[in-house]
């Protein structure tokens, strides 16, 4: 069987796609199975060994360009897909395996995509509470799954591979010492400050870490730079030498094989956090507005810290530098003794 996939946009809802991929390849060892994604996704992919192929998709997010998708369809005809799924919940994603001729093309009913997807599913949300559940529930006959508690369990998490060789190469690439041990900070979120821990908070976690005789590397993109940078210069001058801000110094997957690398993780609700968990490292997820009750991290390893209940639609923070109340209020104290607890549990 071979099988396209046309997968999310968003680091995040990638990981957990991958979710769907293992379930696919558990059912059908045989399957060849093709992920269509922007370019930016092939480092995550291509750590998928359930992933033979990683399309790129050349239209950016939100652009329909019926003309362009209609092009990328037929080209892909002579693959010969047997079925096509399809994860965005948008019109316009269903469109490339249309016009590609593939026979069976299964997705959630989304923006009414009747006609362009011959195997739709009505979603009832509450019956299928987690993204990830909504994934793996395609991956069986329409009618079979009535909710996520007919699902098969445990559901196959996102695991990512990381050789100890691009370990290695990759620390020294980024001068990252082994004399310490590495503990990663993930400090950026997509809407800005209100999902943000305080960077305050952070230099101060930074201080204890660093004080105990580890090193603190900074992930994220090039508009989390600045908040790194206040991080780093908060910490008393002897210390900022082992504090390292990597924000929009690293590709994707660059970042990917150092979060490996870490010993633990402590991240805000963001994609990296997503990478940290498929990579079965220590993590300490922080949320304010945004719920862990949609998207958390998949983790047995996990800990997510969140004083507030319910979703809190925030764009921009209600507090002191735009971050949300909610997340000033998680101490720095909690935070060092949850990363503790978890380290601890590691070495037994």
């Amino acid at each position: 069987m071979k099988i396209l996939v046309i997968g999310p946009s968003w680091v995040g809802d990638m990981m957990m796609s991958q979710s769907l991929y293992r379930t696919l390849r558990a059912r059908y060892p045989q399957a060849v199975i093709d992920v269509m994604a922007p370019a930016w996704c092939r480092p995550l992919l291509s750590r998928m060994p359930e992933v033979h192929e990683a399309i790129p998709m050349p239209l950016g997010h939100g652009a329909l360009a019926i003309g362009e998708r209609r092009r990328l369809g037929i080209s892909l005809r002579e693959r010969r897909y047997d079925r096509a799924f399809v994860l965005p919940n948008s019109l316009k994603s269903a469109l490339v395996p249309w016009f590609a001729n593939i026979p069976q093309r299964t997705g959630w009913r989304g923006e009414m995509r009747y006609g362009l997807l011959n195997d739709v599913r009505t979603l009832d949300k509450q019956a299928w509470p987690l993204m990830v559940e909504r994934y793996v529930a395609l991956a069986f006959d329409k009618g079979v799954m009535q909710s996520a508690r007919d699902l098969p369990q445990p559901l196959l998490w996102p695991q990512l591979q990381v050789s100890e060789a691009e370990k290695r190469q990759t620390r020294a690439t980024f001068s990252l010492s082994d004399a310490r041990p590495l503990i990663g900070f993930c400090p950026g979120a997509e809407f800005g400050p209100a999902k943000r821990w305080p960077h305050y908070h952070y230099a101060s976690l930074a201080e204890s870490l660093i004080g105990e005789g580890f090193q603190v590397a900074l992930f994220g993109s090039a508009k989390d730079r600045e908040a790194g940078d206040q991080i780093c210069s908060a910490l008393p001058r002897e210390q900022q030498s082992w504090c390292h801000n990597l924000a929009g110094d690293t590709e994707l997957e660059q970042a990917v094989i150092l979060i490996a690398s870490c010993q633990a993780v402590v991240t805000n609700d963001s994609g990296l956090m997503h990478v940290a968990a498929a990579l079965d490292r220590p993590l300490v997820a922080l949320y304010g507005p945004s719920s862990p009750d949609f998207t958390p991290p998949l983790s047995h390893k996990a800990r997510v810290i969140r004083l507030i209940s319910g979703y809190h639609r925030v764009r921009k923070g209600d507090a002191e530098e735009g971050y949300h109340q909610s997340l000033i209020d998680i101490q720095p104290e909690k935070v060092l003794a949850e990363l503790h607890e978890l380290m601890q549990g590691e070495e037994q």
